[in-house]
C-alpha cells in the first residue's frame, strides 16, 4: 500500500482520471434518451457502487450510520441536504458535457466550481472584507481565482470560436447537442451546486469520527460519508430524470430492446439492452471512483493536505482535455481556436497553482501562531505547576512544623520526668 505524499498524489491523479474519463463510456450506448442513460449510471455512481465499497473497506457500516444518524442527526441532515444540492451540480454537470462536450466542457465547469467552492464559505460568513485586510495569503487565492476566471473566459471565446468555425454536420459529429449558449449558462449553475459536496464532506465528519471508533483505517473512514452525501444526491438525479422520462414518454426504455429512433420519428429500431446497461454502470461506476481516490488521497497529504483540491482540478482538466483530442472534438476548428484552448487549458491549470500557493502561505502563516498559542499555554501551565508546588512545599513545611513542636513537647515532658524520678 503507498503511504506518504507520493501515495497521496497518486490518489489525487487517479480521481482526476476518473473524473475525467467518466462520461466517455456515454459515447457508447445507442439509442436511448439521455435522462434514461444518466439515471441508468446514476444507479450505479450513486447507490450501488459507494455502498458496496464502504461496506467491504470498513467496519460495521450499518451500525455506524445508525449512530452517527442517533447521535449527531444534523450532521447527517446537513450531509443529505447538501448531497441533494450537489445532485443539481452533478446533473447539469451531465448536461453541460452534454451540449459544450468534454474538453470545452469540463474546463469551464471545473473552474467556475473551483471559484464558487473556495469563495461561497466566506460569503456565506460575511468574512471576505475582513480575510482581504488582515491576511495577505487570502488575497493570493483571490488573485489565483482572478487567473481562473480568465481561463474560463478564453474558454468561452474558443467555444464561441468553435461554434462560428465548424459545419454544424461536423459539430453535431463531435459533439451531438453541441450548443454553446445554452451550455454555458448550465455550466454556471452547475459550478455553483457543485461546490456542495465539499460542505457536505464537512458536515459528515462526526460519522467519520465514529467509524474510526469502530475499527477503520483512517485511509477508508469517509467512505461511510459518501453514502449519505451520494443518496441525496441520487435523490435529485432521480426525481428530475424521472420528471423527464414522463414528459419525453421515454420511460419504457428501460424495459424493451425495440424504441422509437430518436433520429427517424415514426419509426423503431432495436437496440443493445446489455450492452448500454454496461455502458452505463460503467460510466456511473468511474464516477464514484473520483471521490474513492479523491477520499484516499487527503488521508495520505500530511501537511501538503492544502494541495488536494489543486491536484484534483489540475487532473480533472488535464484528462478531460485530452480526451477531448481524442474524441475529434475540435476537429475541423482552425489553429486558433485550438490554440485559444490550450491557453485556456494552461491558464486555468496556472490558477490552480496560485490558488495552491495561497493556501500554503496560510498554513505556513498559521503556524507561528499556533506555536505562540502553544508556548502560551504551556507557559500557563508551567506557572499553574509552579505555584502548585509552592503551595504542596508551604503545606509541607507546616506539617513538619507541627510536627517538630509536638516532638519539642514530648521531649520537653519527657526531661521533666527524668528530673522528677532523679529528685
Amino acid at each position: 500500500m503507498l503511504s506518504g505524499v507520493l501515495g497521496g498524489v497518486l490518489f489525487h491523479w487517479l480521481g482526476g482520471l476518473a473524473s475525467g474519463s467518466f462520461y466517455v463510456p456515454y459515447k457508447a450506448v445507442k439509442k436511448w434518451s439521455w435522462e434514461v442513460y444518466w439515471l441508468a449510471g446514476g444507479f450505479f455512481s450513486w447507490i450501488i457502487a459507494p455502498w458496496i465499497m464502504a461496506g467491504l473497506l470498513t467496519n460495521d457500516l450499518i451500525p455506524v450510520l445508525r449512530e452517527g444518524l442517533s447521535a449527531n442527526p444534523k450532521a447527517c441532515c446537513l450531509g443529505y441536504l447538501f448531497g441533494m444540492l450537489w445532485g443539481i451540480g452533478g446533473l447539469t454537470f451531465g448536461l453541460t458535457l452534454r451540449y459544450l462536450g468534454m474538453s470545452l466542457g469540463m474546463a469551464v465547469a471545473l473552474g467556475i466550481c473551483t471559484v464558487m467552492g473556495t469563495l461561497i464559505p466566506d460569503v456565506y460568513a460575511r468574512t471576505i472584507i475582513e480575510n482581504i485586510q488582515s491576511q495577505p495569503p487570502y488575497c493570493v487565492i483571490l488573485l489565483g481565482l482572478g487567473v481562473c476566471l480568465l481561463g474560463v473566459i478564453i474558454a468561452g471565446f474558443a467555444g464561441m470560436s468553435k461554434e462560428r468555425e465548424m459545419p454544424a454536420e461536423e459539430k453535431k459529429a463531435a459533439v451531438k447537442e453541441f450548443n454553446f449558449t445554452k451550455g454555458i449558462l448550465i455550466a454556471l449553475v452547475s459550478g455553483f451546486f457543485s461546490a456542495c459536496m465539499a460542505f457536505g464532506i464537512q458536515a459528515m465528519e462526526p460519522v467519520a469520527e465514529i467509524a474510526a471508533e469502530h475499527g477503520t483505517g483512517d485511509l477508508w473512514v469517509g467512505l461511510p460519508k459518501l453514502c449519505v452525501i451520494l443518496l441525496g444526491g441520487f435523490t435529485t438525479n432521480f426525481l428530475w430524470c424521472l420528471y423527464l422520462m414522463l414528459k419525453n414518454k421515454t420511460l419504457y426504455q428501460f424495459g424493451t430492446t425495440t424504441i422509437q429512433d430518436p433520429d427517424q420519428p415514426g419509426q423503431t429500431v432495436k437496440v443493445n439492452y446489455l450492452s448500454n446497461l454496461f455502458f452505463s454502470a460503467l460510466a456511473g461506476t468511474t464516477w464514484y471512483f473520483q471521490f474513492f481516490f479523491y477520499s484516499m488521497g487527503e488521508t495520505r497529504m500530511g501537511e501538503y493536505k492544502f494541495s488536494s483540491w489543486t491536484l484534483h482540478m489540475a487532473s480533472i482538466i488535464i484528462f478531460s482535455s485530452l480526451w477531448g483530442l481524442v474524441l475529434h472534438e475540435w476537429k475541423g476548428s482552425s489553429r486558433f481556436t485550438k490554440a485559444l484552448l490550450g491557453i485556456a487549458i494552461g491558464t486555468l491549470l496556472y490558477s490552480t497553482i496560485v490558488v495552491g500557493y495561497g493556501n500554503l502561505m496560510k498554513e505556513i502563516s498559521a503556524e507561528p501562531a499556533a506555536a505562540v498559542a502553544v508556548e502560551a499555554v504551556e507557559g500557563e501551565a508551567a506557572a499553574q505547576a509552579v505555584s502548585e508546588a509552592i503551595n504542596q512545599a508551604n503545606a509541607t513545611l507546616d506539617d513538619l512544623l507541627e510536627e517538630g513542636a509536638a516532638i519539642e513537647q514530648q521531649l520537653e515532658e519527657t526531661v521533666e520526668e527524668v528530673l522528677e524520678e532523679t529528685n
